[in-house]
């Protein structure tokens, strides 16, 4: 196994992203995720981050900050990296670029039914909330 580093999200990576959003249960029907990544890239593209081993993709996370509350989406570690602290370095580094943006707290969400995912923002000092989420669709992919 290589050393597993963090850096910016690339294009070239695009496909091996996908596919591990995939793999992760991350895509939906109603989600592009390529239409995602374009999105993000004209967004703070420096808050899209990607772990590689080696030249393998192995972990995601696409932050973002509005001025008021920062926010992780796409947050995906490969199920053979799980459990070996790629998680927690992931959460760290976008912990560390929000926090020198001024974002005073991060949000993010869980699927209801995803109890893996909910005990590893748990561990990492997350906090679940009384809050619910809404959503609106504006542009159709």
């Amino acid at each position: 196994m290589q050393t597993v580093t963090l850096g910016s999200f690339n294009s070239k990576d695009t496909d091996s992203v996908v596919d591990l959003w995939t793999i992760c249960g991350l895509v939906r029907p109603w989600n592009d995720p390529r239409k995602d990544i374009e999105r993000k890239l004209q967004v703070q593209p420096e808050l899209f981050l990607v772990a590689h081993d080696g030249l393998r993709v192995v972990g995601t996370a696409m932050a973002g900050y509005d001025g008021h509350r920062g926010w992780i989406h796409y947050f995906a570690i490969h199920p053979e990296q799980q459990g070996r602290g790629l998680g927690r370095r992931l959460v760290q580094d976008i912990e560390q670029r929000l926090g020198a943006l001024g974002c005073p707290k991060i949000h993010l969400n869980v699927r209801s039914k995803n109890e893996a995912a909910a005990d590893f923002w748990r561990a990492v000092g997350f906090e679940s909330s009384d809050s619910l989420t809404f959503a609106r669709r504006l542009i159709t992919d």
